[in-house]
């Protein structure tokens, strides 16, 4: 898997009920950032209100047992656009590239966006990308899209009120100055998907709209009407932050609380003018929606994710290869074929994305990818597929991989470093909140996970992880 091959693919259009021709459908797949299994309220938050979100989990299914393709930014989303595990994937770190970028994705690769492309829809990225410096063979506008409008390098996203965006290949320059924050990066970006939803509304198209919020830092717009509100529901004192702010890191809030859940609202609100749009358009019945995470939420920019129980009641949080760090919410929605008010504990990850919409495509050729479709279980038709197991790995803090096979959860600490460090073992059907480490117990089992830990990481000479 070092030298990846392109994938080729015949492409037909599949329709469930096959009868008359209809109109290929739209797809929109939306990915928040470092949000948390528990910051909806449809997954049992009680602090923040995401009504918008709550009405599509009502309307289409919920999952409950959904993964992320990592617990950091860029390998997940690697792993998300290939149909990869991370011990597949091209990228498996955050790898910065200097001035502006991260690690490019191959030329080799085929992505979600060239599926679409290929079968003549129209795709669109709006948001962060993260997966090639601009101009690189990992661009945006080189692995299939159309259009692209947002943060190409991820750390430059870590400001909401940057100097610049990219549209497309050019630079296009904002206003924004520390001491000078009137163009908020959100709702430009929001805006330009909308205006993307509109220009293709009588054909097929994909769009990718890969929020920047909730991720670090904490800012909002002045007179963010859901942040005072927060501030007087949290009763929230508020934190010494220096003035002004030179523009080096994260910035602080003095509200951090507000601010966080603020940005969880407005990730929500942004959803529901996704919605509305999609329903005066007349589109929204033909549109399958997706919306998931790209890993569990962060502890950065002053955020405190106990307080909101942003984990879900999981151990971990982003960085973190238990359940709290890569478990992440995965709502899906599509009247014309998903049938509303359910509930699935079936384990997939974001990796299963890619085949989901190549089945959807009828897509012929999908060797070599280790995702299976959600076809069946989103439109009840035919049998769905099991994994045999999902595979994580992470390349910091000395290194980390995880394996979940049916109701056994093991995680290795320190796997870059320590040839035979030991599995823990946990039992998710009795110990979802991974408390009781049994691997002590079930030494067949933790024999069965490291032998998957073993096959199932494929050495990169980009992102060595095998101790020397």
């Amino acid at each position: 898997m070092n030298t990846l091959i392109k994938i080729a693919f015949t492409i037909g259009f599949f329709l469930p009920d096959a009868g008359i021709a209809q109109r290929r459908p739209n797809v929109i797949l939306i990915v928040a950032d470092d949000m948390g299994y528990g910051d909806l309220g449809c997954y049992g938050q009680q602090l923040i209100r995401t009504p918008h979100l709550d009405s599509l989990a009502e309307k289409g299914i919920l999952f409950t047992d959904f993964y992320s393709g990592t617990s950091v930014c860029a390998p997940s989303r690697a792993a998300l656009m290939m149909g990869m595990h991370t011990g597949h994937t091209p990228v498996r770190g955050n790898f910065e590239i200097k001035p502006e970028g991260q690690f490019p994705m191959p030329d080799s690769s085929f992505t979600i966006a060239e599926l679409f492309r290929s079968k003549g829809y129209t795709t669109g990225g709006f948001g962060k990308w993260g997966l090639g410096f601009p101009g690189s063979e990992g661009d945006p506008m080189r692995q299939g899209f159309d259009r692209f409008y947002g943060y190409n390098c991820q750390r430059q996203a870590h400001n909401f009120f940057p100097d610049h965006l990219w549209s497309d290949g050019n630079r296009i320059e904002l206003s924004n100055r520390p001491d000078q924050q009137t163009q908020y990066a959100p709702d430009l970006i929001q805006e330009k998907a909308l205006d993307f939803i509109d220009q293709h509304r009588q054909s097929p198209f994909f769009l990718y709209l890969a929020y920047t919020l909730p991720h670090a830092a904490l800012q909002l717009p002045a007179g963010d009407s859901a942040y005072e509100s927060y501030k007087k529901a949290f009763q929230e004192r508020a934190v010494a932050v220096p003035q002004p702010w030179n523009g080096v890191g994260y910035q602080p809030n003095a509200y951090p609380r507000a601010a966080y859940a603020a940005m969880v609202t407005r990730v929500d609100r942004h959803v529901g003018e996704v919605m509305m749009k999609l329903h005066q358009l007349g589109i929204d019945r033909n549109t399958l929606v997706l919306f998931t995470s790209d890993n569990g939420p962060h502890r950065e920019g002053g955020h405190d994710p106990s307080y909101f129980n942003s984990s879900g009641g999981f151990r971990g949080i982003k960085r973190q290869l238990h359940e709290g760090g890569m478990r992440v919410p995965m709502i899906a929605y599509w009247p014309d074929r998903i049938r509303k008010g359910r509930r699935s504990d079936h384990p997939g990850a974001s990796w299963d994305f890619l085949p989901t919409f190549a089945s959807m495509l009828a897509a012929k050729g999908t060797a070599g990818i280790d995702g299976i479709s959600l076809l069946p279980l989103l439109t009840g038709k035919g049998k769905q597929e099991q994994h045999e197991f999902l595979y994580w790995e992470f390349h910091e803090d000395g290194g980390r991989q995880a394996v979940r096979m049916g109701k056994w959860k093991g995680v290795r600490q320190q796997a870059m470093k320590i040839a035979d460090a030991p599995i823990e073992l946990y039992d998710l059907s009795n110990d979802p909140a991974e408390s009781h480490d049994i691997s002590a117990s079930q030494p067949e089992v933790v024999a069965r996970i490291r032998k998957v830990m073993q096959t199932q990481h494929i050495e990169n000479k980009d992102f060595p992880f095998t101790k020397k």
